[in-house]
């Protein structure tokens, strides 16, 4: 840095805060412990991770390979239990820093929490999305549906980033849904290690009890266009087995904004373009949207105006996931996100530091 004077030397050194805590949930329970845990690892701060209870074996087994690789087995510990016990714990014991991925309400209340103590403590929070696709009659309609169907039903929706909302241009309307219900009745619901299935099972009970409550809902105030049902008996008699699910809903519907994490996605139609980019900035949440075009103005438009982190454009792998470490810097904005960095980007280690600034003075006349 520049000095005030000859005596003067100043530096600006990024330091460690301290005990950095991350708190994981069960969709992706490594990439979402190993990336923060190795950010503050590599920033030089120490790492206790309180694993999900649905995933707390990969956590366990994450821990043995960083040991084994050669961090200190000090520098990394993992925490099991409960959320509400052991989370709620640890986000109160002291810890100088915090990295949560999971829901708005939780996400929430940590921010609260920490920013009500002593002094306020960095939080990196994570905390899904309400996805939007746009579809316009300017778009390839397959490359649009395929990439609707992969990004809502892939995991079994089960992912911060899935698509869970389509809103589609009124002139091309019905050949996209035609497009997106064939191809989500013809996937494979079943054994996840098996190489045909799509997806698997959803998490547990509290998931299919809301599964049930969104087709009820959808069906009383608009329409269920394919799925809806629990898969039981015979291979479907153990775990929670959901039908691929399209519905038709009004806007005004709590449907259209609350994030289910689900196998269901909803669809509506719009009449301009500029109707489209207002409905998928009008939600509390702003982590991935999608847009299917092939109008210049209108992808720049979408560029320009959506509030989101991470943005995807004619894209069939994913209409709204698929980011990948060093390629897609994943984090939201708004409700989805406290920082505004993404995972996996050129600035994500920087949320693991802070700046000091050293002033040397020289008492002697030469130069410090």
């Amino acid at each position: 840095m520049a000095g005030a004077s000859p005596r003067e030397r100043t530096r600006s050194v990024l330091r460690p805060h301290g005990v950095w805590a991350v708190i994981a949930p069960f969709n992706f329970p490594l990439a979402l412990i190993a990336g923060p845990a190795a950010a503050a690892l590599a920033a030089g701060n120490t790492v206790v991770v309180k694993a999900a209870e649905h995933g707390y074996l990969a956590a366990l087994r994450l821990r043995e390979t960083v040991v084994a690789a050669g961090v200190p087995a000090e520098a990394l510990h993992v925490l099991l239990g409960d959320g509400p016990t052991v989370g709620a714990e640890l986000v109160g014991a002291g810890v100088d820093g915090i990295t949560f991925t999971g829901s708005y309400d939780v996400g929430t209340e940590i921010l609260q929490r920490t920013a009500a103590g002593p002094w306020p403590r960095p939080v990196v929070c994570e905390m899904g999305g309400k996805n939007t696709a746009i579809v316009t009659r300017h778009a390839d309609l397959d490359a649009a549906a395929e990439g609707i169907v992969r990004s809502a039903f892939g995991f079994g929706g089960q992912k911060c980033s899935s698509c869970s909302r389509v809103l589609v241009q009124h002139t091309v309307h019905d050949d996209l849904v035609a497009a997106v219900v064939e191809r989500a009745a013809r996937l494979r619901v079943g054994d996840p290690r098996a190489r045909a299935t799509d997806y698997g099972p959803v998490i547990d009970e509290r998931a299919a009890k809301r599964f049930t409550r969104a087709v009820e809902s959808a069906a009383a105030a608009g329409s269920v266009l394919t799925g809806g049902a629990r898969l039981t008996g015979g291979p479907y008699a153990h775990g929670v087995y959901l039908e691929p699910t399209v519905v038709a809903v009004p806007r005004d519907e709590p449907l259209w904004q609350e994030e289910l994490f689900l196998p269901l996605v909803a669809v509506s139609r719009f009449d301009t373009f500029e109707d489209a980019l207002a409905e998928t900035n009008a939600t509390r949440f702003g982590l991935s949207a999608g847009l299917f075009s092939h109008d210049e103005a209108e992808t720049a438009a979408f560029l320009d105006g959506v509030h989101c982190g991470v943005v995807y454009v004619n894209r069939p792998g994913g209409a709204t996931t698929g980011a990948w470490p060093g390629m897609q810097p994943f984090g939201g904005w708004k409700g989805s996100g406290s920082t505004g960095r993404g995972g996996g980007g050129e600035h994500y280690t920087q949320l693991y530091v802070r700046e000091q600034s050293r002033t040397l003075h020289s008492l002697r006349g030469d130069q410090a």
